[in-house]
């Protein structure tokens, strides 16, 4: 898992770095000033950030080679080229990882870990014009058709599975129902109706809007996706109803009229298509914000509550997107579903489920997306995306000790995890949890998470603050190898999974003191931060 190509992007040993090609994108600390809603601001002033007064040229591979330095940086991203130089400043990855793409064709770098950045409407006063020749295997672009690239920039995509393994989808009606029933020839892991267990049958999205139907099924990194414009009206409601057991998932509809329906409408793009996740666009829907709380000082949590013809179950350890235009530019953040509390006392309530989001957010003093967030009022809008990342509960199977190292907010993944261990891994036999933070106020769910391993002696946490009061009486500092040692045990007979989530530097640490303890790479893994 933590195995990272020679050549991958980020760089080894970068900043942005802390988890295998593709799990993250991580910032690097930015000079004042240089925040995104300050290039923004640039961006809108009317500075010429082309160096070519406004004019669009075609560029070829030999001129594209020429703007390869930090004071004249172009790069070439699906076949149109931006000089990037401007920006070195205000790229949260750093002007190194930027430098990476210098004079060449940066699209396939771009897409490890920026796949979901709108880098069109971010650069888009960068723009120097289009790509006029097909590149070389050198500098590939993606118009015209690419050419395969270099083996070492990347481990080969495995191959789709045999055309028996596809699934498929049958539907049937009655006077008051359209059902649409997926066969998807995989099974989950127990054989449980828990939600919790359903990604591996097959987690289905659906999206009911303005007539046009949207079922997408998430099968590890897999796609299968149905899209049709409906032939008749239907309720502005969904029902999913999933039997892990057997890898099936039925989707229903209500008829506003009881007529008989002769087919599922007209095909829409992609429809009946299954590729791999990374090949699909990603997908965003407008939720409204229903309720914000305090947890801490500078963080909230909201809830979000989806469209009424919206189902969408977030399996355990993914993140949605949230999109936003501000200022005319659409800025695009990943953020790690909650649940309403760490101790659920009564189930949802009926028709919750699968229709609202909660969000743990930390408002930022420079943090563009997050004061956008803060400042909606009930009932105002965002745009949400589908679940991505590439966790997955099977990690968890037979799993007798569960560790988790987590930092400020990126104890959000830890949250759901050790619910869903807790309930419903029967081999689990100790959960720990070593949460860092600044200062005793920053703690999330501190009461919760004390009150948690009071009730259930399989769970400890413990705190350690960097900035500790003096009435403190808990450990100080920050992540140590030492503080590891007697905290990450590994009985005889036992299976162990570390989980590491946190700023940059934070988890880059942790993940190496852990292998230098004797972790194999399959027994870590590290979250997007």
């Amino acid at each position: 898992m933590l195995n990272v190509p020679s050549q991958s992007f980020p760089a080894v040993g970068s900043q942005q770095r802390v988890a295998p090609a593709g799990q993250s994108r991580n910032k690097v600390a930015l000079k004042p000033g240089h925040s995104l809603m300050d290039w923004i601001r640039l961006t809108k002033s009317g500075r010429d950030l082309t160096g070519l007064r406004g004019r669009l040229i075609e560029v070829t591979d030999e001129e594209l080679r020429k703007h390869n330095t930090r004071s004249d940086c172009w790069t070439c991203i699906r076949g149109m080229v931006y000089n990037v130089t401007a920006y070195m400043d205000f790229h949260p990855g750093g002007e190194e990882e930027l430098m990476r793409a210098a004079g060449i064709d940066g699209t396939d770098l771009f897409d490890q870990v920026h796949r979901w950045v709108n880098y069109e409407s971010m650069l888009k006063e960068c723009l120097v014009g289009r790509m006029a020749t097909k590149v070389s295997a050198g500098i590939r672009c993606l118009t015209p058709p690419p050419v395969p690239p270099p083996p070492s920039l990347e481990p080969p995509a495995a191959p789709l599975p045999p055309k028996d393994t596809r699934p498929r989808y049958d539907w049937f009606q009655t006077d008051a129902t359209v059902n649409i029933v997926l066969y998807t020839k995989r099974k989950s892991l127990s054989g449980s109706e828990s939600p919790a267990q359903i990604p591996a049958a097959g987690c289905a999205v659906v999206d009911l809007i303005d007539g046009a139907l949207r079922i997408d099924v998430v099968l590890g990194k897999l796609s299968y996706l149905l899209h049709w414009r409906l032939p008749h009206e239907v309720e502005e409601r969904v029902s999913v109803h999933t039997a892990s057991a057997v890898g099936k998932i039925q989707v229903v509809l209500w008829k506003k009229a009881k007529c008989r329906w002769s087919a599922l409408g007209d095909p829409l793009e992609a429809n009946d298509t299954f590729e791999r996740r990374k090949d699909r666009r990603i997908f965003y829907r407008e939720c409204v914000l229903a309720s914000k709380t305090d947890v801490t000082h500078d963080t909230r949590l909201f809830c979000l509550r989806l469209p009424p013809g919206t189902h969408m179950h977030v399996p355990v350890g993914t993140h949605v997107y949230l999109k936003a235009s501000l200022t005319d530019s659409e800025v695009v953040k990943p953020y790690t579903p909650v649940e309403s509390a760490l101790l659920q006392e009564a189930p949802p309530t009926e028709g919750s489920e699968g229709s609202q989001l909660f969000l743990m957010v930390k408002i930022y003093p420079h943090g563009a997306l997050s004061h956008h967030l803060d400042s909606l009022q009930i009932g105002e809008a965002v745009c949400v995306s589908s679940p991505e990342g590439p966790f997955s509960l099977r990690q968890l199977r037979g799993v007798t000790h569960l560790y988790l190292l987590a930092a400020g907010t990126g104890f959000t993944p830890m949250a759901r995890l050790i619910r869903s261990a807790l309930t419903d891994l029967p081999t689990l036999r100790k959960s720990r949890l070593m949460f860092f933070n600044r200062q005793e106020r920053d703690i999330l769910w501190h009461t919760q998470l004390d009150q948690l391993a009071a009730r259930d002696n399989r769970f400890e946490v413990e705190y350690i603050l960097s900035e500790a009061s003096d009435s403190w009486t808990g450990r100080r500092g920050r992540i140590q190898a030492s503080m590891l040692t007697d905290f990450l045990v590994q009985p005889e007979g036992s299976k162990c999974l570390v989980c590491v989530c946190g700023p940059t530097a934070f988890t880059e640490l942790a993940v190496r003191f852990t292998q230098d303890l004797g972790f194999s790479d399959e027994e870590v893994h590290a979250f997007q931060g």
